[in-house]
């Protein structure tokens, strides 16, 4: 009996002790430094709570058609991208940068059972992003840049179901700042 006192007791203390210790050990605290690099910067000028602009003939339209929050998340090794339109379509994004292989990564999921896994690299001002997206009609090739623009974020996809002949433009916005 008194060898089950001493070890109650003894768990005892380790549970109180337990949040003290955990908080003090640097293996258990937030290590910043694992993405503090400068490739992990990169993609921060999308950071940010947008309203979202049709752009057509290299022109914005008036109306905002959706609204898209973007956040810093995991001590910044990842961002998390909210897009909800005005018609109810709604999709969110996680990409991070895999600094193994030098490449952004983004995995893409709506509403509508979308699902895009694309990967790519900065190339000047820009984040160019492809993959493959397979639906009702096969293959599609897709393209996706992000670059500042405007004072916003301007985001284009283009498609190609030719192996990437020839590119045809999806979508193409401007995310400006939101306005309450």
């Amino acid at each position: 009996m008194l060898k089950l006192s001493l070890t109650a007791c003894a768990a005892a203390i380790c549970l109180m002790a337990a949040p003290k210790m955990a908080a003090a050990t640097p293996a258990m605290t937030s290590n910043h430094a694992y993405c503090s690099a400068p490739a992990y910067r990169q993609f921060d000028f999308w950071l940010g709570d947008w309203d979202t602009y049709r752009i057509k003939d290299d022109k914005p339209g008036d109306v905002s058609v959706a609204r898209n929050r973007v956040t810093s998340m995991l001590d910044g090794c990842a961002l998390h991208e909210a897009y909800t339109r005005n018609d109810g379509y709604a999709g969110e994004s996680y990409t991070s940068y895999d600094a193994s292989r030098k490449v952004w990564h983004q995995t893409w999921v709506s509403n509508q059972g979308e699902l895009n896994v694309m990967e790519g690299t900065q190339q000047g001002d820009r984040i160019v992003l492809s993959g493959e997206v397979t639906d009702g009609q096969g293959v599609q090739l897709q393209r996706v840049s992000w670059e500042p623009w405007q004072g916003g974020v301007r985001e284009t996809c283009e498609g190609s179901r030719d192996g990437g002949k020839t590119w045809t433009v999806l979508f193409d916005i401007l995310f400006r700042k939101h306005q309450a």
